[in-house]
């Protein structure tokens, strides 16, 4: 059965490698099915790789094959809780040793433009806490960090 919603994203004819990579990295993830263009269209001919129907922890995805000139932006992000730093390195190393680039604040891109915060739980924590001096000291340690270290965060939680 198709969902009710579901995410689109486009790519220039590597939706079934982007989607292949991400169902490998990411837990609850995984390829569902391959659609092939029933005809030729403006990005490609019939047979090629039309659209790829995957998860991104059990979030509905599909890869759409559209073609050059619609790159991905920050707009559009995926933000991935994770328990603890070798998670957290684990992805991010994932994401970046693979092609990706690294940014700002737990922020980085993927090889084919989709952007991810790699976000620990004790940092959103941290930042959200009512005490708002301990949030402020997390909310700016995080800002001279690229990977988040959790380590540093909660260093700065305690002052």
């Amino acid at each position: 059965m198709i969902p009710k919603n579901t995410l689109c994203l486009w790519y220039d004819g590597t939706a079934l490698d982007a989607a292949t990579f991400y169902a490998a990295t990411f837990p609850d993830s995984e390829v569902k099915a391959i659609h092939r263009a029933p005809a030729d269209y403006p990005a490609g001919k019939e047979g090629d790789v039309l659209t790829v129907e995957f998860t991104v922890l059990g979030i509905a995805c599909i890869g759409m094959n559209g073609g050059p000139g619609v790159p991905h932006t920050m707009a559009f992000s995926f933000q991935i809780a994770t328990d603890d730093q070798a998670e957290t390195d684990r992805l991010w190393h994932a994401i970046i040793d693979n092609g990706g680039e690294a940014s700002a604040c737990g922020w980085c891109r993927d090889k084919w433009g989709l952007s991810w915060q790699i976000t620990p739980r004790v940092l959103t924590a941290a930042y959200t806490s009512p005490d708002r001096v301990a949030a402020k000291r997390a909310f700016e340690a995080m800002m001279t960090m690229g990977k988040i270290d959790i380590a540093k965060i909660e260093e700065a939680v305690h002052g």
